[in-house]
């Protein structure tokens, strides 16, 4: 199983061919392919026409869906971006450092192009679907 970031997602609505597309693409077909809440709201709320939502939203409801951020969760998010943070290191986006984080305690690979989630597999051990270290 996979979980697939919402930058991935955007490059393959537009149709874009990138290596992330071409994985999730061959991903879609051979593996699972999970998404979490915090990515599928990034993912609709994007949508400009009505058409282009529902049928985006058709198809990742068909998805594995993981409920991201727990009590929890959020500590051990807020853990990581301090370490990050000692390390001179500042994610933008706490979305980011949520999926990172929920990732690496469920030992789940991400696909993303988003670079804030390079400091997540070098310093913090995320599994990079197209190990990008």
């Amino acid at each position: 199983m996979i979980i697939v970031d919402t930058s991935v997602w955007i490059d393959f609505f537009k149709g874009l061919d990138t290596p992330e597309t071409l994985a999730l693409d061959s991903a879609l077909g051979d593996e699972d392919v999970a998404i979490g809440d915090l990515i599928l709201l990034e993912i609709l709320q994007g949508f400009r026409t009505d058409k282009d939502y529902k049928i985006a939203k058709d198809h990742l409801k068909a998805l594995h869906q993981f409920n991201m951020l727990t009590p929890e969760l959020a500590i051990k998010a807020a853990d990581n971006y301090r370490k990050l943070r000692k390390q001179g290191i500042t994610i933008r986006k706490t979305a980011d450092v949520i999926i990172a984080t929920f990732c690496i305690e469920n030992r789940i690979p991400l696909l993303y192009t988003d670079k804030d989630f390079i400091p997540f597999t070098k310093h913090l051990k995320l599994r990079s679907v197209t190990e990008k270290t």
